[in-house]
């Protein structure tokens, strides 16, 4: 029996499933029965030379589906790489900003970003006492998204009690937004560890240090800052809560309509989430505007930026600053250039790889598990997003259902034929019924994603590579599978290294 004091453990994660029959989805389901169709015809024809040909179209066909290539079956690899050379060829993987960005008929320079980040927009939302806060709206899901700073105290040195405590927090948080027609529709956690210089540091200190300490004293504060500058790391967290203005179209409708209208609705929902985000114990240290925004755009983009906007970001905080504010103008907050190559992006002074976590553990874990794929590496930049989009208890009642309903079917055929339940059949089973009876208990039921993406400086690739092998190193430390996400680098590095609440594809069934 688990008491209080005994550290919590956490597993029974589902597989989301998208196939159209059995295990095939509707494009193997077409070659398998063309490789059928090609065998059969010569016989039904009674032309017996013709099989010569036909068997190995229907062999090749038959790999295409079952044969995997890289993680994913053949034909979804010979997609994606049909496409990719199309695009190539169009260059359409080559992205170009600035004078090349159309203007607005106002004569204003809109926000300049490349492939599926183009539709989105940046509003600024007035709060009241002279604050504002930068939102997201994405007009093709007709979704508003805000984004804080959060920090967090972690689970390393705490005690077990706590650290139960702080999870189960979070849980509730999650648990919350699992209602019927809720108008908060997706929930992401994004942590970037980034390299420091130590600008901001070495600008702080020399604002806060006392002019009339004494001079040994002040030489020996300028070399400890020297020497902890080169090996200081920066880790940001944000949390981003994304609205529906479509299921809220009532309460946006009643707040007066349009943007504006959906805006207001979005900010009375953080206002009442923020004694659940203090009850797990995450302290909001901004809610970031739309400079703040940009700003972290920016420097997914170019890291060189960093040390720049920290030293000004340090300086806007004098009293007798006269300068811009701290942040980044919306239209600079994409790349000046940036190109989508077959399994990594290429950004400005940067190149950049992302994953997804393909399998989570099988076994049940602690809390900590991701904890070796957030470290810092050196100087790289590493980012990790988990997108959370919590069901409605009647939409997970289906599922779950639904899931229950094929891995028993599935379990029948297999006994009917003479064959042995494999354990892992059995476990999913089990994870199922689990899952369906936390439900019943009143417990919440979540899609999830995670996504990891690092960047080096340049294009080196002796640097990426090295890169590379250290995150395949800490996946295996955390019992994460990961997958490189090739011909859509530059889709899957905006939705791993921006908080921008770019959510999971719509058309899966959720589990």
């Amino acid at each position: 029996m688990t008491t209080s004091d005994d550290p919590q453990l956490y597993g029974g994660w589902q597989p989301e499933r998208s196939s159209y029959l059995g295990e095939l989805s509707l494009g193997g389901l077409v070659l398998v029965a063309g490789a059928g169709l090609a065998v059969m015809m010569p016989i039904y024809l009674h032309r017996w030379v013709g099989e010569i040909a036909a068997v190995p179209v229907a062999l090749v066909l038959l790999a295409l589906v079952y044969v995997p290539v890289r993680g994913i079956s053949g034909v979804e690899w010979l997609s994606l790489a049909v496409r990719h050379q199309i695009n190539v060829a169009r260059r359409r993987n080559v992205f170009l900003s600035g004078l090349f960005a159309p203007r607005r008929s106002d004569g204003t320079q809109p926000m300049d970003l490349p492939g599926v980040l183009a539709r989105l927009r940046l509003l600024s939302v007035p709060t009241g006492a002279g604050e504002e806060l930068g939102v997201v709206f994405d007009p093709r899901t007709n979704c508003y998204s805000a984004v804080m700073e959060v920090r967090f105290p972690g689970l390393a040195l705490v005690d077990t009690t706590k650290a139960n405590a702080r999870v189960g927090a979070w849980g509730a948080f999650l648990r919350s937004h699992c209602v019927e027609g809720g108008p908060i529709v997706r929930i992401a956690v994004h942590d970037r560890s980034l390299p420091d210089d130590g600008t901001a540091l070495m600008a702080w200190t020399a604002k806060h240090l006392d002019p009339t300490a004494p001079q040994h004293v002040r030489d020996l504060v300028a070399d400890l800052t020297a020497d902890a500058a080169p090996v200081a790391a920066a880790r940001r967290t944000y949390l981003t809560i994304t609205m529906s203005a479509t299921r809220a179209r009532l309460a946006v409708k009643g707040a007066g309509g349009g943007e504006l209208g959906a805006c207001a609705v979005l900010v009375r929902e953080l206002l009442a989430m923020q004694s659940s985000i203090a009850g797990a114990d995450l302290e909001v240290v901004t809610h970031l505007t739309s400079r703040d925004l940009a700003e972290v755009i920016r420097t997914a983009y170019d890291p060189h930026a960093i040390p720049v906007l920290a030293a000004h970001a340090a300086a806007a905080q004098a009293p007798d600053w006269q300068g811009l504010p701290p942040g980044v103008e919306e239209e600079l907050a994409g790349p000046a250039a940036a190109e989508r190559h077959w399994s990594h992006y290429r950004h400005d002074h940067a190149t950049s790889r992302t994953y997804h976590v393909h399998r989570w553990p099988e076994g049940r874990v602690y809390a900590s598990v991701l904890q070796p794929l957030l470290k810092s590496g050196g100087d790289v930049t590493r980012s990790f997003t988990m997108t959370y989009e919590c069901l409605s208890p009647r939409t997970a009642r289906t599922v779950l259902r639904r899931e229950r309903t094929k891995r028993d079917v599935k379990r029948r055929v297999r006994a009917q034929g003479g064959k042995i339940e494999s354990l892992d059949e059995r476990q999913d089973l089990a994870h199922a019924q689990e899952q369906d009876s936390a439900r019943v208990a009143g417990h919440g039921i979540v899609r999830f994603t995670g996504l990891v993406t690092v960047t080096v400086d340049g294009d080196d690739p002796n640097r990426l590579a090295t890169a590379h092998a250290q995150m395949l190193k800490d996946s295996a430390d955390s019992g994460v599978v990961l997958r490189e996400l090739v011909g859509v680098q530059d889709a899957a590095f905006a939705a791993a290294a921006l908080p921008l609440g770019l959510g999971l594809p719509e058309k899966r069934r959720a589990l």
